[in-house]
């Protein structure tokens, strides 16, 4: 009996698909440089399309997904993104971590006039200077998150300010925000000190050493991943941690708080995800699924990774179509949902709405959490649309 009804479910599904060819989606990321993101990110693009060919698809036609390494390199997701494209015949580009590679890819989509889904990388020129109409971002950009932390960090009694951040365009792109929001609403506070480790290379003491010969009230940092664990593991070792405030990007995201365990340095004002306090109906419904198909808790990682491909699957849906001029009408002012709750894309600078999490990190267990937090909707977030067109093209608009 049980091999009928499988062979049933399997001759049904076949009937469902055989409309057309598959709808193929290129992702491209950086799995075997940045694996504690990249793992659960994939974890949860898988899930979203096992998810929507359990329920018959997207126009009829099955959804598979083509996934490359690009180790981190530009080049390599170059190489990729030619294959893809040329070779695969993929319908959509999607993926991205690191914000050189994200830019790479970008300027291969308008160049291809091939439509490319920035999931993770987090540089304004994404949308903005380097924007162009076929590129899209889901992450709350760097301006995005500065806008979120200001908020908190102008509270703060600290007038002297000092910075660290990789020396690459997401570092950089992050401080020029933080900086430019801060001093908007706080104009008597000043920089005294900036530090730019190369991405990845952090030499923690020498760093901290220079920071704290600038005598900062507090600090702004951009690091993550092993270059956080250095600077956190120094900070806490010479006393620097929590004596100095600390304002840290990304470094509330559970990724990285496994990381740190019992090092998390308490009160540091972040964004992240505290995944196991959120009880909203969205978040509820994915995090089941997602535990259910991978026996662990998600990430950060696993909401990007689901969203961006929800993000694809509605502009496909809402296009009746995968030809990329449709599509690219179609995401512009697109809504859809995210574990996050919902979202859409701006039209004018092609970034979502999506939010992030602020809040506090502290100790439970012998591990990093976040309290005191609320959840930042991306669209409070976004400059005014003059901001925007003084800083992308007229031709990204059209």
């Amino acid at each position: 009996m049980k091999q009928i009804v499988v062979v049933g479910l399997a001759l049904a599904a076949s009937a469902v698909f055989a409309q057309g060819a598959p709808i193929r989606i290129g992702e491209i990321n950086s799995y075997s440089t940045m694996p504690q993101f990249t793992q659960p990110y994939k974890q949860g693009w898988q899930l979203a399309v096992e998810e929507v060919n359990a329920a018959g698809g997207l126009l009829g036609r099955k959804v598979e997904v083509i996934s490359r390494d690009d180790a981190g390199k530009p080049e390599e997701a170059l190489r990729h993104a030619v294959e893809l494209t040329s070779k695969e015949q993929v319908d959509v580009l999607a993926g991205g971590f690191l914000s050189n590679v994200g830019l790479a890819l970008a300027d291969h989509a308008v160049k291809n006039k091939r439509l490319f889904v920035a999931s993770e990388p987090l540089t304004d020129a994404i949308v903005w200077d380097k924007g162009n109409r076929y590129t899209f971002r889901l992450r709350p950009s760097t301006y995005m998150q500065a806008a979120m932390l200001v908020e908190e960090a102008a509270k703060l009694p600290a007038k002297r300010w000092a910075t660290i951040a990789p020396n690459y365009e997401y570092g950089q792109s992050a401080v020029a925000s933080f900086k430019e929001l801060l001093k908007a609403k706080r104009p008597d506070v000043e920089f005294v000190g900036e530090q730019w480790p190369a991405l990845g290379k952090l030499e923690a003491g020498a760093t901290l050493s220079a920071i704290m010969n600038s005598k900062p009230d507090a600090i702004f940092n951009v690091t993550f991943a092993a270059d956080l664990a250095r600077l956190v593991r120094e900070g806490n070792q010479r006393g620097i941690f929590p004596k100095v405030p600390v304002v840290s990007m990304l470094s509330g995201e559970p990724e990285y708080l496994d990381v740190l365990k019992d090092e998390t340095p308490k009160g540091w004002i972040v964004t992240g995800y505290p995944w196991d306090q959120i009880d909203t109906r969205e978040h509820a419904s994915f995090a089941t699924n997602y535990y259910k198909k991978y026996n662990e808790n998600p990430k950060v990682g696993s909401v990007v990774g689901y969203a961006t491909m929800q993000a694809i699957f509605e502009a496909i849906r809402k296009a009746k179509s995968t030809d990329n001029e449709k599509l690219v009408v179609a995401l512009r002012g697109l809504k859809f949902s995210t574990p996050f709750g919902p979202a859409e894309f701006r039209a004018i600078d092609q970034q979502a709405t999506m939010g992030a999490y602020v809040g506090k990190l502290d100790l439970r267990g012998g591990k990093g959490t976040m309290v005191q937090w609320r959840y930042a909707d991306g669209k409070a977030y976004q400059p005014t649309d003059a901001y925007v067109k003084a800083r992308r093209s007229a031709e990204a608009m059209k």
